[in-house]
């Protein structure tokens, strides 16, 4: 079966979606899946690049049993692009911008259009307070259960033949 990996890009690299790769790595995990998929996150901006996650994302993730302090924000680098099967955007902001990067074709998807089917964006929740994190957190989870159900039933039909989410 072919890995299949996915890369959550927010702005920052700090709240959504450290959020959304720590939320997928412990659903991966819970469903003894870890060997088959690569789970990262990265932002369009390097502003935070080599930090944690922010504080109200760390607290949040911890809330719901899941340890992302560890994780460290990045920019996304041009080898992404080709390198992953399928890059989730946070909002349409995001996504216009690795489109403007990315060649032809490229996987690049909102994570609200793949994941969550209703075509939303995940709102930026950095100049709110814990309420906007949890509302970020429940519309990943969400979003994230439904993308691995749909990779796993396609996994178990096709053979990991990722195409449909392409």
């Amino acid at each position: 079966m072919k890995r299949i990996s996915i890369l959550f890009v927010c702005m920052g690299n700090i709240c959504r979606s450290p959020l959304a790769e720590g939320i997928l790595r412990q659903l991966v995990a819970e469903a003894g899946l870890t060997g088959h998929f690569t789970v990262d996150s990265a932002g369009t901006g390097g502003w935070h690049e080599g930090e944690p996650p922010d504080r109200r994302s760390i607290a949040t993730a911890k809330s719901h049993g899941i340890d992302i302090s560890g994780q460290r924000a990045r920019r996304i680098r041009p080898s992404d692009l080709s390198d992953f099967d399928l890059i989730l955007a946070m909002d349409r902001q995001n996504l216009a911008a690795l489109g403007k990067s990315a060649r032809p074709g490229a996987n690049i998807h909102l994570f609200g259009e793949i994941a969550l089917r209703t075509g939303e964006d995940i709102p930026d929740p950095y100049y709110g307070g814990p309420e906007g994190f949890e509302l970020v957190y429940t519309r990943l989870l969400a979003g994230c259960s439904s993308l691995l159900e749909t990779l796993g039933v396609e996994r178990a039909s096709c053979s990991g033949n990722t195409s449909s989410v392409r």
